[in-house]
This record gives structure tokens, sequence and C-alpha cells, in this order.
């Protein structure tokens, strides 16, 4: 991925790790409400999903979603704690920085998405809001087929805003043979760190 500009495992083990009837109260109860707890909200899922936990954006208090256009009525808000409690898958992509590979842990998106009632229309789009205004989308249909993570550790070691964090949305390209035979600096166009919010589009 060149420096970007500013812009101004399975659903199934996931239900069986929770049983099934608990997975609506998981999505209520493993992620506490944006006004019940004073953790700060690190990921917000917003569009085509049943299960929410917060109001519309605030122009005011939702500053940089104001400033880049995220607009919801309802969503849901995860603090690294809520992520911290799904069942976490670990990958060992090659990155670009220092063509090296690197241990990424966090939770399968696919998962994550499932169990908030994603949207399971045929064309539906996910579209990623990173911190710096980089904003990739791409189907929910590739989004399964590369298997992303929301990455929140790297090597071992909680990624932080100024680096990949708070989330890097990423997939081992090393294993997927589409993205394994391009070269190593555009591998990662679709993978979004400094990732804070995502939206999905249900298609028509």
């Amino acid at each position: 991925m060149k420096k970007r500009q500013f812009l101004s495992t399975a659903a199934g083990s996931l239900a069986g790790a929770l049983g099934i009837s608990a997975v609506p109260a998981y999505a209520a109860a493993a992620t506490k409400s944006a006004g019940q707890t004073t953790a700060p909200v690190v990921l917000t899922i917003a569009g085509a999903i049943e299960r929410n936990n917060r109001g519309p954006v605030d122009p005011v208090v939702d500053q940089m979603m104001h400033k880049q256009n995220v607009q919801f009525s309802s969503a849901f808000a995860f603090d690294l704690a809520a992520l911290a409690e799904l069942p976490a898958v670990t990958i060992n992509p090659t990155l670009e920085y220092d063509s090296k590979p690197h241990q990424l842990r966090g939770p399968r998106l696919a998962d994550v998405l499932d169990a908030l009632g994603a949207s399971k229309a045929p064309g539906t789009q996910i579209v990623f809001h990173s911190v710096d205004g980089y904003m990739p989308q791409l189907s929910f249909a590739q989004l399964r087929q590369y298997g992303y993570i929301l990455a929140t550790h790297i090597d071992g070691k909680p990624m932080a805003i100024g680096g990949f964090g708070p989330i890097f949305a990423i997939y081992d390209a090393d294993r997927i043979a589409e993205q394994a035979q391009k070269p190593l600096n555009q591998r990662f166009a679709l993978c979004p760190w400094g990732l804070y919010c995502i939206e999905v589009v249900a298609g028509k």
C-alpha cells in the first residue's frame, strides 16, 4: 500500500462457543452500550445490521465521523474489552512495510458481522473508514473469501493509535493465491489500518 493521503473460526463456531441461542444476547451483553461504559469505543459498525447499542451520529461529539461524512441512525459500538471477548485467530502475513512476516491476532470480521445480523443480500458491500480518511470498499463475498480479521495485536502487542491501531482489518495475503502473486506493495490496498468504523451497505 502506498502512503495514504488524507481524504477531508466461522460464524458457526462462534455460535457454538457462545451457545447458538445466546448469540443475540451475546451481541448485547459482550459489548456494553456506549452509554453504559466509560471505556472508549474503538470500532463502530453501522448500516444493514440487525443489532445496535447506540444512536445516530452526533455532529458535535462524533467529529471524525461527521467530518468524513459517516451517517447512520443506529450502530453497534465495540470497546477493546468487548473485542477481546470474541474468539480470536492468528495470521502471519508478510507486511509491505518491512517485507517480513508478522503475527496479527483478532476476531474474524465475518463472524462479528454475522453476530450483529449483517445483511446477507447479494451485492452487499463493506465500507471501511480509517482515521486518516482512507475508505476502501469490497463485497461481503470478498470479505468472506479473504478471511479478514480485525487485528488488535501485532507480534503479541496491542496496536496503538499512531501505529496500526486501534484496529487493522487484514487478511493473510501470503496464503491467498490472487493476492500472493501480486508485488508485496499491492497486496493490502483493501486492508486499512487505523480502522474505526465499518458500514454495511445492503445489496439491492
